[in-house]
């Protein structure tokens, strides 16, 4: 079984080809995001990295932001969301809650108070229904600040809202008259 180390070290691994640069490894993707099981492991295991059937179960099931799904036949994988590349994730509208929450650096509030929030080099916005999911984000990048989105609002006003498979809640871009900045 793989310590914690070592899972948050082949969570990131995977994250990169996953999300960002399948060519890392040789690997293709679909237009889902979806790839082979045995592939993926093949194209590790020729790129000097050892990773098991059960080790791979194990990374995907103690991701702590459960950043990887399997098929419900596991002979596929792909990452929920957060992608640079180009997938289509065939996620469905949905409604959001009242508030929704986006962690950043104070650094950036700059930048957000100009022209909201963009994707940037992603596909979308990252928003959290849980503030402390939030903080964690934030303090990756700096000094924290928890933004709240008025999301219900946003929604009426026309914007659509989408919900990945492990809860993060994604958009094209937040206005700023939807943000409240503390």
């Amino acid at each position: 079984m793989m310590n914690e180390k070592q899972v948050k070290t082949m969570s990131k691994f995977l994250s990169l080809i996953l999300r960002h640069q399948p060519e890392t490894i040789g690997l293709t993707l679909d237009q889902n995001g979806w790839t082979d099981v045995a592939i993926l492991l093949t194209k590790i295991s020729e790129n000097g990295k050892a990773l098991t059937m059960e080790d791979l179960i194990f990374v995907v099931e103690n991701n702590d932001k459960q950043r990887f799904v399997f098929s419900p036949d596991r002979l596929k994988i792909r990452a929920n969301q957060g992608h640079s590349i180009e997938v289509d994730l065939k996620l469905e509208p949905t409604q959001p809650p009242s508030i929704l929450f986006h962690g950043t650096a104070t650094r950036n509030l700059e930048s957000i108070n100009r022209t909201g929030l963009t994707k940037q080099q992603r596909h979308h916005v990252h928003l959290s229904e849980d503030k402390a999911v939030a903080l964690s984000v934030g303090q990756r990048y700096g000094k924290p600040v928890i933004l709240t989105i008025k999301a219900k609002e946003m929604n009426e006003a026309g914007h659509v809202f989408y919900r990945s498979n492990n809860g993060v809640w994604l958009m094209d871009m937040v206005p700023i008259e939807f943000i409240s900045v503390p």
